[in-house]
């Protein structure tokens, strides 16, 4: 049950109405709304605190549109960190993110047990990367030589702002009770 009711979309201001819109094109294209997951109830929360969405969804937009990891790299690490913050929700809307980039439901499904041998040095890196900075709030030596192979300092960057970001919005998604859409339900892990 939601704790904080989302605002339902016609009751949202002309300028959220229109923000959210250029939020949604500039990261997920100009297609109809119905080829996309909707997302009405994060953004309905969202949309009772324009003070505040405003300027996170400027910033978010930057790891969902401009972001120097590429979109497996950024999915897979989104999946981790909702994995590991046992949000149901976050899971669901970056699993359709994940296959939209091109990553098979087994590679999907086993992001929940970390790296796996058989994935790129890389790819092991990032979600070992993403666990050391969910648990320590760093990234280790050893990761981070493995890294520094791998990726270059604004990539490197984007993957501690991405892993970051992502927390916390788990931690608004679980905090603040938000529901899963009709269309998310499929996609949610066990349990959840």
């Amino acid at each position: 049950m939601a704790r904080i009711a989302p605002v339902p979309r016609a009751e949202w201001s002309e300028d959220m109405t229109a923000f959210i819109a250029r939020f949604r094109n500039s990261v997920i294209g100009e297609e109809p709304d119905d080829s996309h997951q909707s997302g009405s109830n994060l953004l309905g929360t969202l949309a009772g605190y324009p003070a505040l969405t405003k300027p996170f969804l400027s910033f978010n937009r930057h790891l969902l549109a401009e972001n120097t990891l590429s979109a497996r790299q950024r999915e897979l690490v989104i999946l981790r960190v909702a994995h590991l913050r046992n949000c149901g929700y976050e899971w669901a809307q970056h699993t359709i993110l994940a296959e939209r980039a091109g990553i098979a439901p087994d590679e999907i499904a086993r992001v929940a047990h970390g790296a796996l041998p058989d994935w790129s040095p890389g790819e092991r890196a990032l979600l070992g990367a993403t666990d050391e900075l969910l648990a320590d709030g760093t990234i280790g030596e050893d990761t981070w030589h493995v890294l520094v192979g791998e990726f270059d300092d604004k990539q490197l960057m984007d993957l501690v702002f991405t892993v970051g970001t992502y927390a916390l919005v788990a931690m608004a998604l679980r905090s603040f009770g938000v529901e899963p859409e009709t269309e998310l339900l499929p996609h949610l892990p066990n349990g959840h």
